[in-house]
């Protein structure tokens, strides 16, 4: 076993910056995931990183050694000491692993539910809303430039692995939205008349989730169905909760809407 110890690796040093660095990120088109539970998800969804990092004690583990079973390559190993000084995740198994960031790019029209993503900082609330995107059968993401980055390895953390099972387009212009979605937008805002309970949301549907001050642009929010949550306090949900609500309001009244009783 060849043990890497030194901090001056040039794959060490890649790791580190690519956890740390969104230019790096962008330069190389790639990015790391920590955890096994991210990996797991990776392997899951028929992909393969390209390196593959694990710490020298967490070789004994049973969960790592079972990822490593179904790696097509060896892992690369290092000293326990190494990997607590490049890892962001805190105490976890300690095994991570570079993967390629995806490129897509929109060329055909998007005819099908996609979830628009319009100027969302924070990578919790982001990662949030992929996370209740796939898990309500939303596969298409778009986000608008300015977003968080999909890829962010906070992103990635809070979305559980949702990006693996996501068809995600980042940095879209307002212009080519309009270009490419062809199905009705629906905008969310607490600045106008619509409650989400009394639209029919039983179609093909783009929702659109905006900035977490300013809401959704304005040039989007002129061109869509505006939908409100009821709210009786002072305070406001936050985007990634408000955004789970009305994706599962979706979901309720395509598939567990009730029929009416019969007298």
């Amino acid at each position: 076993m060849n043990l890497i110890t030194s901090k001056d690796n040039p794959l060490i040093k890649t790791a580190h910056a690519l956890l740390t660095d969104p230019k790096k990120r962008k330069k190389l088109a790639q990015t790391v995931i920590e955890g096994v539970h991210l990996l797991d998800a990776y392997l899951k969804a028929n992909k393969t990183p390209i390196t593959t990092i694990i710490s020298e004690s967490g070789l004994a583990n049973a969960e790592i050694q079972d990822l490593i079973s179904r790696l097509n390559k060896q892992p690369v190993i290092i000293s326990d000491t190494l990997y607590k000084n490049i890892r962001t995740l805190g105490e976890c198994l300690p095994i991570m692993a570079v993967i390629t960031i995806p490129n897509l790019t929109l060329h055909q029209k998007i005819i099908k539910d996609c979830l628009i993503i319009n100027g969302i900082q924070d990578t919790g609330n982001l990662g949030t809303l992929l996370r209740t995107a796939s898990a309500t059968g939303f596969d298409t993401v778009i986000c608008t430039t300015g977003t968080a980055h999909t890829y962010n390895p906070k992103t990635l953390r809070a979305g559980m692995g949702a990006n693996f099972s996501l068809d995600i387009y980042d940095n879209v212009s307002i212009d080519e939205i309009f270009e490419f979605v062809k199905v009705p937008l629906y905008a969310t805002t607490s600045h106008a008349d619509g409650l989400i309970y009394h639209k029919d949301l039983t179609q093909p549907l783009a929702l659109i989730m905006g900035h977490e001050g300013s809401g959704v642009d304005r040039l989007l929010l002129e061109s869509a169905t505006p939908l409100t949550l009821p709210q009786y306090g002072q305070e406001s949900l936050n985007v990634g909760v408000a955004g789970s609500v009305c994706l599962y309001e979706i979901l309720r009244q395509r598939q567990f809407a009730k029929p009416p009783i019969s007298s």
